[in-house]
C-alpha cells in the first residue's frame, strides 16, 4: 500500500510506522463464501478461505473454480482483527474491487463502489475487535457493465485473445492513520 500523503506520527501500536506514515496492511487469509444472498452474515464464519488480495480465479486465491460452469458471481468475503485506538482519522483502503462492492465494519454499513479497477477508501471507526465485511457482485462477461477481454470461458479454454476474469478483492486491503 501507498500512504496517501506523508504525515508526522501520532498512529497506535496497530499501525506500522514506515517513514512518517502510519498504516496497516490487511492482506492475507480472510474468510470467503460464495453466496446467493446480499445480507450480511455479521458474527458469523464463512465455510471456507481465500488469500487477499488475489482475484477469485487465481490459482493463488485458493478458491479457484476449477471450470466455467463453476464460476463465482456473488461471494461475501470476512476478516476479523485488532486494533488498538488512534489518533485522528483511520481510513480504509481498498486498492480495487471487481466489479460491485458493499462494505461493512463493525455491524454498520461504510458504503459502495462499482468499478473493477478504480481505489476507494472509507472512514472508519475501530473497536478493539473488528468484524469487517465485503460482499462482492461480479457477473464478468454475462453482465453489462465493460469487462474488456475477460471471459469466462478462458477458464476452461486459456489463450487467444481473452483472459480469465479477476473478480473480488483483487487489490490490497488496508488500514491508514491520517490527521483529523
Amino acid at each position: 500500500p501507498r500512504p496517501q500523503m506523508v504525515r508526522g506520527n501520532g498512529a497506535a501500536s496497530l499501525l506500522r510506522e514506515q517513514g512518517d506514515a502510519s498504516w496497516a496492511n490487511l492482506n492475507g487469509l480472510w474468510e470467503w463464501e460464495a453466496t446467493n444472498s446480499t445480507f450480511p452474515p455479521f458474527g458469523k464464519s464463512l465455510s471456507g478461505s481465500i488469500l487477499v488480495p488475489f482475484p477469485v480465479e487465481s490459482c493463488l486465491s485458493g478458491v479457484a473454480p476449477p471450470s466455467s460452469s463453476a464460476i463465482v458471481q456473488q461471494m461475501w468475503y470476512r476478516l476479523l482483527f485488532d486494533a488498538a485506538p488512534c489518533e485522528g482519522k483511520t481510513l480504509l483502503h481498498f486498492g480495487a474491487v471487481d466489479w460491485q462492492a458493499a462494505v461493512y465494519l463493525n455491524g454498520n454499513a461504510l458504503g459502495n463502489n462499482t468499478g473493477g479497477y478504480n481505489g476507494f477508501s472509507f472512514e472508519v471507526e475501530l473497536k478493539k475487535t473488528n468484524e469487517l465485511l465485503v460482499y462482492v457482485y461480479d457477473p464478468s462477461d454475462s453482465g453489462a457493465q465493460p469487462n474488456g477481454k475477460q471471459r469466462i470461458s478462458a477458464i476452461d479454454r486459456p489463450g487467444g485473445d481473452t483472459y480469465t476474469p479477476s473478480s473480488g478483492i483483487w487489490q490490497t486491503v488496508w488500514l491508514e492513520s491520517v490527521p483529523s
